[in-house]
């Protein structure tokens, strides 16, 4: 399912189509609010729905925010993996996903408010189990890449890759609760490439 421009319907869509557009508007409220205060009455007037048409598509608002984290674990994933494969070394394809990420939290800012939000939580619900799968696919792609830049001689032979990989994802995390703070989630473009390279001179071979 992927999340489309929110737009009041005009008539009766299909069960999928019906799905992502319901998903779309929960990521767009998360954008400004916490994903705990948004309802399904905020979901339902989003998309021009009365509740119970809400309801017809799912059981619960849990099960959308379930379908929420499908999508963005799905779609974050591949994207990330795509962008490895486009590049000719494995530290060219850290750049490229680390880029990625960035891009894709600016097209889609709720998505790590809904993230954050759900790691807060002290019960391993549903949703924790997918954010969770979620991360551990991200850092099973980033330990196979810079397992690849040691054994390629790109990155230090003596690189701590466990702790390399936790680095990379708390870089990305740090631009994304600074553009938070902000307010302008769009600044991350500009302020990602200089901390790539700060990390990349971290991990880099000294010859």
């Amino acid at each position: 399912m992927k999340p489309s421009s929110i737009q009041v319907p005009v008539a009766r869509l299909p069960t999928e189509a019906r799905q992502a557009e319901i998903v779309a508007a929960a990521l767009h409220l998360a954008q400004d609010r916490s994903p705990g205060t948004i309802t399904t009455t905020d979901l339902a007037g989003a998309l021009g729905l009365s509740q119970g048409a809400l309801f017809k598509h799912f059981p619960s608002k849990e099960s959308i925010w379930l379908a929420a984290m499908a999508w963005v674990t799905e779609n974050l994933l591949r994207s990330l993996n795509e962008a490895a494969q486009q590049a000719a070394t494995p530290l060219e394809a850290l750049h490229r996903v680390f880029d990625a990420h960035v891009a894709f939290v600016v097209t889609f800012p709720g998505v790590p408010r809904v993230i954050f939000h759900e790691l807060q939580q002290p019960e391993d619900s549903p949703l924790k189990q997918q954010v969770r799968s979620l991360m551990q696919g991200y850092r099973q792609l980033l330990l196979r890449l810079l397992k690849a830049a040691v054994q390629r001689g790109d990155a230090a032979a003596d690189l701590d890759v466990p702790a390399a990989a936790t680095l990379f994802v708390g870089i990305v995390q740090g631009l994304v609760m600074q553009s938070m703070l902000s307010g302008q989630i769009s600044s991350m473009r500009a302020q990602a490439p200089p901390v790539f390279h700060l990390y990349l001179c971290g991990i880099r071979s000294p010859s």
